[in-house]
């Protein structure tokens, strides 16, 4: 058998102490799987004396990851400490400079920096392995950066990040309202206390980015993405989607155009019937739909302790197995030098339309005003719909429901402007996207 595979750790939180665990307990098992043992040599947290359930006497502990990473006897450093900035991104730096294996579960970092890391590994002969950044527990990366080679990709689509799933799901099947939603969250450690990068879609919007590279080898591009979170969801939402035969996720979805790539973050209405649908609480799930293969769509845990660590240590093994020196599959796909220019897609047809719903004054004229707006912006309209009210007045605001064929959303944008000009709406418009996914 080979010698000893040494890791060094950065990060003993959930996933971290999680993973630890994993290899205590199961060494000799991973040792034949292998080919080698696996050994922590060391590790680094911010608290010595915090009870982690786990044995770390026999391991040298820095107090500086960034010094782990450039001294300690290890052939691998994993980062799980997270964000984008240092000392993440310094460690990272130190262990690459060093010639060393690096795997990481930081979707933040990758997003900001993969690509100048990805040159630095390869110039180095080093493997950058981060299946635990997209997904949690599901290998789309692998599937993405090496089981679909030869595959052209044309969308890559999905429920992304849990918290925002669970909200919406739990909105969904109780009926309570997002505030009521959020608050159970947290008290569940499914959201932050302060939940705002979930919510609003900025860790989605890192993950999709990472994706994007990964499926049409272009260069990350996390501030090229069309942004929206769920916090202006409402109950009417969900039941109004319930009733037309809908339910609401928040996705992230990224193709190719004919006139560069798409990436959008936001609340979308999706088929009851279609599998996607189906995807509740805190799971993710990712679909990809190229020339071959049709759609493979990947569902699991997206978070945790165990479904990330477990990701983690599939990485780690993929290294052990791997030969000396060897750098078999380029970090994003295809070599980081290689990797084309992001280039923005214009606006563009949306294939599935739009949900519009809006509270208007109940007067004369307000019906064949939006029926002119729309009309004006050339947008055809599959039904329109007023929402019943508790007491019958007939005076009191009505709720107007629009389904949308397909059209461009500068005209859907430019439309409710108009509306909204015309002094009649009570409130904001709520503008949902409807997506039709294709079912294998």
């Amino acid at each position: 058998m080979s010698d000893a595979l040494k890791i060094g750790i950065a990060g003993l939180g959930t996933v971290g102490s999680a993973l630890v665990r994993i290899l205590q307990e199961r060494k000799e098992k991973l040792a034949i799987t292998c080919g080698r043992p696996i050994t922590i040599t060391a590790v680094s947290a911010r608290d010595r004396t915090r009870d982690r359930g786990i044995d770390m006497t026999t391991t040298a502990w820095f107090d500086d990851p960034v010094e782990l990473a450039a001294k300690a006897d290890i052939d691998v450093f994993v980062e799980l400490m997270g964000g984008a900035g240092d000392p993440a991104d310094a460690a990272v730096r130190a262990a690459l400079s060093r010639g060393l294996h690096v795997v990481i579960a930081n979707k933040a970092l990758l997003a900001r920096h993969g690509v100048e890391l990805a040159k630095m590994a390869e110039e180095k002969g080093a493997l950058l392995n981060f299946e635990a950044a997209v997904a949690g527990g599901i290998p789309i990366i692998k599937a993405l950066r090496e089981s679909l080679t030869g595959n052209t990709v044309s969308r890559v689509y999905g429920i992304m990040n849990g918290t925002c799933n669970y909200i919406l799901t739990k909105m969904q099947r109780e009926g309570l309202s997002f505030a009521e939603c959020l608050k159970e969250a947290q008290r569940l450690g499914y959201a932050e206390a302060d939940p705002a990068f979930d919510i609003e879609g900025n860790d989605t919007a890192h993950k999709l980015a990472i994706l994007t590279t990964l499926a049409f080898g272009s260069q990350i591009a996390p501030d090229d993405i069309y942004l929206e979170g769920i916090t202006n969801i409402s109950i009417e939402d969900i039941r109004a989607a319930e009733d037309l035969g809908y339910r609401i996720k928040l996705l992230g979805v990224a193709q190719r155009t004919e006139t560069g790539i798409e990436q959008r973050v936001h609340p979308t209405m999706v088929p009851l019937d279609s599998v996607i649908a189906q995807v509740d609480g805190v799971t993710n799930a990712v679909a990809i739909e190229s020339d071959i293969l049709g759609e493979l769509l990947m569902v699991g845990p997206g978070a945790g302790g165990n479904a990330t660590a477990s990701a983690v240590l599939g990485d780690i093994a993929d290294i052990a197995k791997s030969r000396p020196g060897a750098q078999d599959v380029p970090v994003l796909g295809r070599p980081a030098r290689e990797l084309e220019p992001y280039r923005r897609a214009r606006m563009r047809s949306h294939e599935g339309g739009y949900f519009i719903r809006m509270t208007v004054e109940d007067k004369a004229g307000v019906f064949a005003g939006i029926a002119t707006h729309m009309a004006e912006n050339r947008i055809s309209l599959e039904s329109i719909v007023q929402r019943p009210h508790k007491h019958v007045d007939a005076a009191e605001p009505k709720t107007i429901i629009l389904v949308t064929h397909a059209t461009m959303e500068d005209a859907v944008r430019k439309a409710v402007a108009a509306i909204k000009g015309d002094g009649y709406l009570i409130g904001e418009p709520q503008v949902i996207r409807i997506e039709r996914p294709r079912e294998a």
